[in-house]
């Protein structure tokens, strides 16, 4: 089975059995990488439960060919990655938490700019990985919303419907690199997502200090100059538009009173 991505402003196809895409006449990008459930155990609530074999498929640095040295030039590039449908034990299908690695080229953690293809999504993001995780937020997003994560926020991607697949793009910088040591070490991130009767339930992780989780919907991030249209076809429209996101300094002010 295969869906089509284009009205995302991408010619590709998701495919969901086998997990995977494939590319149009004018769309490069690489071949899919496989997250196994063994390779994301470690971050799991229940490392030794059931679920899909194969828990989701990312492609990175996806685009046009005519946009490829312009992507280059500003450090971006785009990914998009689709989950398999079910669960993991008592846990939604999810990402393993994460903080993005500090780039070379800015000197910051980088931000990521999210985008909802199909399903149910869930963006949870807390501000530290230390003993008080500072703010948490879960952000509810559901096709066409976007959902934007700040400099050094651990985070991670969450399906909020077992029974269909998720499949989300986002921009990112050109040198991400995910850091997952410091969120093992607590086993996890602040708040476990369960599944109750098919909705989403939060439990507190007791490795961290108690706090208060804000559960909110997308909103749109004026302030950064971003609109509802998809966000490939913006960067078509304007290249300079998510010069932020691998250059997350120009933006320092914003950040500092960020809300997501």
């Amino acid at each position: 089975m295969a869906e089509s991505a284009r009205s995302f402003g991408l010619d590709m196809a998701i495919h969901h059995s086998p997990m995977g895409f494939s590319y149009g006449e004018e769309v490069i990008g690489p071949v899919p990488e496989i997250r196994t459930l063994d390779q994301i155990r470690a971050s799991l609530r229940d490392p030794t439960c059931d679920g899909p074999e194969d828990v989701y498929a990312i492609v990175m640095d996806v685009a046009r060919l005519k946009d490829r040295e312009e992507l280059k030039k500003r450090m971006l590039l785009f990914g998009v990655v689709t989950y398999a449908s079910g669960r993991l034990g008592d846990e939604p299908i999810r990402s393993q938490g994460h903080i993005h690695r500090i780039s070379g080229h800015s000197g910051w953690s980088p931000p990521e700019l999210y985008e909802i293809w199909q399903g149910k999504a869930i963006i949870y993001m807390q501000e530290f990985v230390a003993d008080d995780p500072g703010r948490c937020f879960a952000v509810c997003a559901g096709p066409g919303e976007k959902v934007l994560v700040p400099p050094g926020w651990a985070h991670a991607t969450i399906s909020a419907s077992p029974d269909e697949p998720l499949t989300f793009g986002a921009w990112c910088d050109r040198e991400y690199g995910f850091e997952y040591e410091a969120v093992r070490a607590y086993k996890g991130l602040a708040w476990y997502p369960l599944l109750q009767d098919e909705h989403i339930a939060w439990q507190h992780n007791r490795n961290y200090m108690p706090g208060r989780l804000q559960v909110t919907s997308p909103r749109i991030y004026s302030e950064f100059g971003i609109t509802d249209e998809p966000l490939y076809q913006q960067f078509i429209e304007d290249p300079a538009r998510f010069q932020f996101i691998s250059k997350p300094g120009m933006a320092a002010q914003k950040w500092m009173n960020f809300h997501p």
